[in-house]
């Protein structure tokens, strides 16, 4: 049963159980307003008291700065049943600092103690499409796998995931990130491998024969010897098999240069091998992303850079009371028109 935390007594009910073993609000707690911060619920006291939680409003919500917008999806999962209409604009679409990206109008009652999570989410959710976007706009027609889930908690690791799918990412490596988004996850092999095997070419090997046909044969090459050499190994050893190398030089060794994908193609090509891709990951960003593109790089795998956005500041004004416009001093009151919302509920 979820409680719903509407008032102190019922966070004074909230109990933690000391056996717990992880820390994360589970989607009970986040639905029953656990998540929220307590003056909200102070506010829903107040007005229980006096009568006026039931009072009609009309709030609306607009963004900081320039992005991709996200999260509208999971907040009208919360809001669902609540009785309340919702225009936004769609999911992945457009914004520009100051818009008007939502519009709630119904009683307090229904939504105001949910104000902390719904900014939390399209926050969140923005800020990593809007990274998305930004490396897939550098990277242009060539592609781009999300590889953030190391960098982040994993209890949101998938929202991040698939707020880099909408935000024009080609795959994610995330396993739950890339089933919400309705794609199957994406992914070559962890240095694990190759080091428990004892060698690049057999852990090549065991690969190719072990997955199967639909798992792409793209094998990292920096774990042993020169990334050069070893990319020239496991294609002689794979053939026309053999999708791609990937890079991921440690920073201990100078990273990945352009001078070393340059050399590696030319030495590729050389020796036949010109249908095996070059894919990179490791500490990338929009510009490292257009450099090695121009150097040679055929696809990027991209983690810190998205899972480590800044979330776009979202606030929320109320800006009509009992249908009247009404708002706090700074703001305009009454509604900001703005034709690019759709009607969602």
């Amino acid at each position: 049963m979820v409680l719903e935390i509407v008032s102190l007594a019922d966070i004074d009910k909230l109990q933690i159980d000391p056996k717990r073993r992880l820390l994360s609000a589970t989607h009970e707690e986040i639905l029953g307003g656990a998540t929220t911060d307590v003056y909200f619920v102070r506010t829903f006291e107040v007005l229980e008291s006096m009568g006026l939680l039931d009072t009609p409003v009309t709030a609306e919500i607009f963004c900081h700065r320039d992005g991709l917008l996200a999260g509208v999806d999971e907040v009208m999962g919360l809001l669902e049943g609540k009785g309340v209409e919702v225009w936004a604009l769609p999911e992945g679409s457009q914004m520009r600092s100051k818009e008007v990206v939502m519009r709630i109008r119904g009683g307090y009652r229904e939504f105001g103690v949910y104000e902390t999570t719904i900014l939390g989410f399209l926050a969140s959710s923005s800020g990593w499409a809007t990274a998305a976007r930004e490396v897939k706009d550098a990277a242009g027609d060539k592609q781009v796998i999300c590889f953030g889930s190391r960098h982040i908690h994993p209890a949101v690791a998938p929202v991040m995931e698939r707020a880099a799918l909408l935000g024009g990412c080609d795959g994610a490596s995330c396993i739950l990130g890339a089933k919400l988004a309705g794609r199957q996850p994406q992914g070559t092999m962890p240095h694990a491998l190759p080091l428990i095997i004892g060698d690049t070419v057999k852990a090549a090997l065991a690969y190719h024969q072990y997955m199967p046909d639909d798992a792409p044969r793209i094998v990292l090459v920096d774990t042993y010897k020169d990334e050069t050499e070893e990319s020239l190994r496991v294609a002689s050893a794979l053939g026309r098999d053999l999708l791609g190398v990937r890079l991921d030089t440690p920073a201990e060794r100078g990273g990945v240069t352009p001078d070393l994908v340059q050399e590696l193609r030319q030495r590729l090509d050389q020796a036949h091998f010109n249908h095996v891709r070059i894919l990179v990951s490791g500490g990338l960003n929009p510009e490292r992303i257009r450099v090695l593109s121009a150097a040679g790089v055929d696809s990027f795998g991209v983690g810190s850079y998205i899972s480590g956005a800044a979330p776009i500041d979202m606030t929320l004004d109320l800006k009509e009371v009992n249908g009247r416009p009404w708002t706090k001093r700074g703001r305009i009151p009454g509604v900001i028109p703005n034709p690019n919302l759709i009607k969602r509920k």
